[in-house]
C-alpha cells in the first residue's frame, strides 16, 4: 500500500489495521478484509462469513452495519431502499439521517466509536483534510477493486464514469472517497420564463446576459438570485465562467495554490462581471441574508431569472417548481468571442461524497453497503428518486428524465472534453468556504470591489500556501 506524504508510518498501521486491510494484492486484500474486523469503538464485531465472488468482504449472514446519511437535497430513501437489499443478504441495517454531519458523528470519530458508513456531505460536513490528517478514513480501494454487484466478471471500478475513482485521491494512491452523484454544475432557468414570457434565448456572451437581465428588470423580474447564506454557490457559475474566459490554466494555477493565480486576467474580468450584476440592481433584493432553499424558493416563483446551483435543485426544490416551468441548467455564460474555450464549457464532476471510517467497528459491511449502492438497480433508483446522475456509467440509460436532469445529460453530451472539476473545492474547503465564497458574497452585497474581493481570496490562498500544517495535493 502506498503512503500518501502527510500519513507517518504509525499512522498508516493503525488505520489500515483498523480498517481489516493489508498491503497485498486484490483478491488477498478481500480475504483480509474479511478476516479482520473493526479498529475500536466497542460496537460488537461481526464475525467474518466466506469470502467469495458474490460477497466479496467474507460478511456473516447476519452482519450488520450502521450508516449515516445526509438528508439535504437528495433527502434519504435511496438510502432506505440499499438498506433494504442489504438486509436481504446481511444483517440489520441501523439507518440515520441528519443535515448537520459534522455536529452528530465528529465526536464519535475522535472517540473511535464512528459509524461503518458516512455520506459526509452538506454545510456541515466534516473537512477531509482534517480526517485524513488523522488516520480516520480508511482507503476505498478493496471497494474499487472487488467484483461488482451486477456482474462479478467486472470489478466496480470498471462500472463507474471516468474521474469518479481520481476525484476521491488526495495526492496518492489511496482513494478515500466515493463520490456518487454525477453533478452538474451551472446557471439553472425556468425555459418557460426565458424562452415564452421574456422571449429571449439563452445568454452566451456578457452582453447577451445583461439585456436579458434588463428586460427581465422591466418586467418586474430580477436577473438573479442566489444562496446568500452559502456565497459559495456563486463559483458554480463563475469558476466554468473563468475557464471559458482564459481556459483551463486558469485552475491549473489556482488548484497549485500559484502566487496571483486569483489575479488572472480571466478572473478579475469574470468577478468585474459579476459586479456588475449587482451594481445594476439585477440581483434580488434581500438575496444576501437567505439561504440555499429561500433563494431556490423565490427563484421558483419567478421573482429571479437565474440561479446557480447543482443537479439536486430540481429535487430539492420540486415542491415550489411550477409543472410547466421546464427547468434547465446553462453552460457558462462567456465574455465574447475572444473567449479561450467555446460556449458549452461545463462545471461538472463526482460528487456527494462517502467515507467508511478507519475505526469503523464494521467497515467490511459499510463497503458492502456501498457496492450495493453502485449496483445498476441501485443507481437507476436514486436518479430516478433525487433527479440526479450517479458516477455508475450507463445507469440512467433508458430512464424518463425530468426536464432539469434531461438538459444536464444534454450539457454534458454538448460540453464533450470542455468540462472542469477544479480540485482545490475538496483539498483546501475551509479556504473555497470561508474565504472566497465570503469574499464573493461580500462583493454581491457592495461591501467589497470585486478588486477588494481579489485581494482577499489571494491573501488567503497565500496563507494556506505558506502553511506547513496544511497538506498540500500538488
Amino acid at each position: 500500500m502506498t503512503s500518501s506524504p502527510y500519513l507517518n508510518r504509525r499512522t498508516l498501521i493503525r488505520r489500515s489495521a483498523a480498517a481489516g486491510l493489508t498491503a497485498l494484492p486484490a483478491v488477498t486484500v478481500l480475504s483480509a478484509c474479511a478476516s479482520g474486523g473493526g479498529g475500536g469503538g466497542g460496537k460488537e464485531k461481526n464475525e467474518p462469513g466466506e469470502v467469495t465472488e458474490r460477497n466479496p468482504f467474507g460478511l456473516a449472514e447476519d452482519a450488520d452495519v450502521e450508516v449515516l446519511i445526509f438528508n439535504g437535497g437528495f433527502e434519504d430513501q435511496y438510502a432506505k431502499d440499499v438498506g433494504a437489499v442489504y438486509e436481504e443478504h446481511y444483517g440489520s441495517v441501523e439507518h440515520n439521517a441528519t443535515e448537520e454531519i459534522s455536529a452528530r458523528v465528529q465526536a464519535r470519530m475522535v472517540s473511535g466509536n464512528p459509524p461503518d458508513m458516512i455520506n459526509n456531505s452538506g454545510a456541515d460536513l466534516m473537512p477531509m483534510p482534517a480526517l485524513l490528517k488523522e488516520g480516520q478514513v480508511a482507503d476505498l480501494r478493496p471497494l474499487f477493486d472487488a467484483p461488482s454487484w451486477d456482474d462479478p466478471a467486472v470489478p466496480v471500478r470498471d462500472t463507474l464514469l471516468p474521474g469518479t475513482v481520481e476525484s476521491g485521491q488526495y495526492g496518492g494512491q489511496e482513494v478515500y472517497v466515493l463520490n456518487y452523484a454525477f453533478t452538474v454544475y451551472g446557471t439553472w432557468y425556468s425555459r418557460r420564463l426565458l424562452h415564452e414570457v421574456l422571449e429571449e434565448e439563452y445568454p452566451q456572451t456578457w452582453d447577451q446576459m445583461l439585456a436579458v437581465c434588463e428586460k427581465a428588470k422591466k418586467q418586474d423580474i430580477y436577473g438573479w438570485t442566489y444562496a446568500g447564506h452559502h456565497a459559495r454557490y456563486l463559483s458554480f457559475t463563475m469558476m466554468p465562467m473563468m475557464a471559458k474566459v482564459g481556459g483551463r490554466e486558469v485552475f491549473d494555477a489556482i488548484d497549485r495554490l500559484e502566487p496571483n493565480a486569483w489575479k488572472h486576467d480571466a478572473v478579475v474580468a469574470v468577478f468585474e462581471a459579476y459586479e456588475e450584476i449587482a451594481a445594476k440592481g439585477y440581483l434580488l433584493p434581500g438575496t444576501p441574508g437567505i439561504n440555499h432553499t429561500e433563494s431556490q424558493t423565490e427563484w421558483a416563483k419567478n421573482k429571479a431569472l437565474f440561479i446557480p446551483c447543482g443537479t439536486w435543485l430540481e429535487n430539492e426544490s420540486k415542491a415550489d417548481i411550477a409543472p410547466d416551468a421546464q427547468i434547465a441548467v446553462g453552460a457558462a455564460t462567456g465574455l465574447d468571442s475572444s473567449d479561450a474555450l467555446p460556449f458549452g464549457t461545463l462545471y461538472a464532476t463526482a460528487g456527494e461524497p462517502f467515507i467508511v471510517p478507519a475505526d469503523a467497528a464494521n467497515p467490511r459491511a459499510g463497503m458492502e453497503f456501498l457496492r450495493i449502492m453502485l449496483s445498476r438497480d441501485s443507481a437507476r433508483n436514486f436518479t430516478e428518486k433525487v433527479s440526479s446522475l450517479t458516477s455508475v456509467a450507463g445507469a440512467a440509460d433508458g430512464l424518463e428524465l425530468p426536464p432539469g436532469l434531461t438538459s444536464a445529460q444534454e450539457a454534458v453530451a454538448a460540453a464533450g472534453e470542455n468540462i472542469i472539476a477544479p480540485r482545490f473545492r475538496e483539498w483546501y474547503p475551509v479556504f473555497f468556504s470561508d474565504v472566497m465564497g465570503v469574499a464573493m458574497g461580500e462583493m454581491m452585497a457592495g461591501e467589497l470591489t470585486a478588486a477588494e474581493a481579489l485581494d482577499k481570496i489571494q491573501a488567503g490562498a497565500d496563507a494556506v500556501a505558506a502553511d506547513d500544517s496544511v497538506e498540500k495535493y500538488l
